[in-house]
């Protein structure tokens, strides 16, 4: 899927810009062949008007300047005199034509010229450009080699060919690197689009089949003292789902944009007092004691359920994952402009190269799971509320202490 999406982005890219650079050639092209054009017609105009003087001939200026280079365009002039009998007199006046004078060639090149019966026109066979002038008792024709014009076009056409395939070449490579980077986070996505099925139905399948097994074992059982203690184990179960179910929930709302906080001013400092409250049983009796400060009056912007929820995920997150017998701190501050939360236990220091990875969806730094280690969800639906509330979360780790840390900005 994604190297297909890849080769898309790069066929359109170099389409688009394959029917740029053509327009732009193809512009240039007949730009150049009109300006080249017109240069020769000048000549031809100069040739025409060519005046014998006294002790010889008045040469015009042949050389039109092309690109930066000066050509010389061969050519000669014909005078025709009508005869009697419909037919005409033909004689050489002039050019750089030698040999010319009686000669098939002549005959078959006027003949040409005269039946297109135009004041100006062009003579393919002989890559002839030719002008008449009608002089009154003669017609006066001028004609110009135009091999020289397009041996000049091709050359300079050549040139700007060769620039444009190299320009395709290189837009080619850039295109293939933009597509690696423009499609980066849509492989991510689908890699974690893959992962999430793969580990939600992971974490699915053991309560089911608690579920199910307890089922079973009721019926088999029918009215022994048993099935009480099936039924608590059902109910667990199927409470952890639920909560998986609620979890999934949250963050599938996060990725469809859908924002559910409503941001009212409310007291951060009475929120972590409530969930340290909370919490100070539950780390007791897990053998890691609470300690927390916080700071009084500190007031924001934001949603209580939501921040009250983010709290007890880093307090639950320190309390499961902090060594036996550590201490579990809870701060609360106030700086110039922002609230400071952290939340630290004691253990063994993350890597730093995994702590960004911490936020990912059912990430765990040992890989290990079951009702201890959660669901691998609750770190992910806490940034997911600090993006929400337009703060940051993040994570440090050293051998003291790893701390979560969470700042927003004060109610103004």
């Amino acid at each position: 899927m994604i190297r297909k999406l890849r080769l898309k982005f790069v066929a359109i890219c170099m389409a688009l810009v394959t029917a740029v650079l053509a327009a732009v050639f193809f512009s240039v092209y007949f730009s150049m062949a009109r300006n080249i054009s017109n240069l020769s017609r000048q000549v031809l105009h100069r040739v025409v008007q060519e005046q014998v003087i006294s002790g010889g001939v008045n040469r015009p200026d042949l050389s039109i300047t092309i690109g930066g280079d000066r050509v010389l365009l061969p050519y000669f002039t014909v005078n025709l005199w009508s005869s009697r009998n419909g037919g005409y007199t033909a004689q050489i006046t002039g050019g750089t034509y030698s040999n010319l004078e009686d000669t098939e060639e002549l005959t078959a090149i006027l003949q040409d010229c005269l039946s297109q019966d135009r004041r100006e026109g062009t003579i393919t066979a002989y890559h002839l450009r030719y002008l008449r002038q009608d002089n009154g008792l003669y017609e006066k024709l001028a004609f110009v080699d135009m091999s020289m014009e397009q041996a000049v076009l091709r050359k300079m056409m050549g040139s700007y060919l060769v620039i444009a395939l190299a320009s395709l070449a290189l837009l080619l490579g850039v295109s293939i690197l933009l597509s690696r980077w423009a499609t980066r986070p849509v492989e991510n996505a689908w890699k974690q689009q893959r992962q999430f099925l793969s580990d939600a139905s992971h974490e699915l399948k053991t309560p089911l089949t608690v579920i199910l097994s307890n089922a079973e074992l009721l019926e088999q059982a029918g009215l022994s003292d048993k099935p009480a203690r099936w039924t608590d184990n059902i109910r667990s179960e199927a409470g952890r789902m639920r909560s998986l179910v609620e979890e999934m929930l949250t963050l599938a709302r996060a990725d469809n944009m859908a924002r559910t906080a409503v941001l009212t001013e409310i007291s951060l400092s009475d929120i972590a007092a409530d969930c340290a409250l909370a919490f100070e049983p539950v780390a007791f009796e897990a053998g890691k004691p609470l300690d927390y400060t916080l700071a009084e009056n500190i007031t924001v912007l934001g949603d209580g359920d939501k921040l009250r929820q983010l709290i007890s995920i880093l307090l639950d997150n320190a309390i499961k994952y902090g060594a036996d017998g550590g201490t579990v701190h809870l701060a609360l501050e106030a700086t110039d402009r922002q609230a400071k939360l952290t939340v630290s236990n004691p253990g063994q220091p993350i890597p730093a190269e995994q702590l960004e990875r911490l936020f990912e969806r059912f990430y765990r730094v040992d890989g290990s799971r079951g009702e201890k280690s959660g669901f691998g969800l609750g770190l992910p639906i806490a940034r997911t509320i600090a993006a929400e509330h337009k703060g940051i979360l993040k994570a440090e780790s050293d051998a003291i202490s790893t701390r979560f840390i969470y700042t927003m900005a004060l109610k103004k």
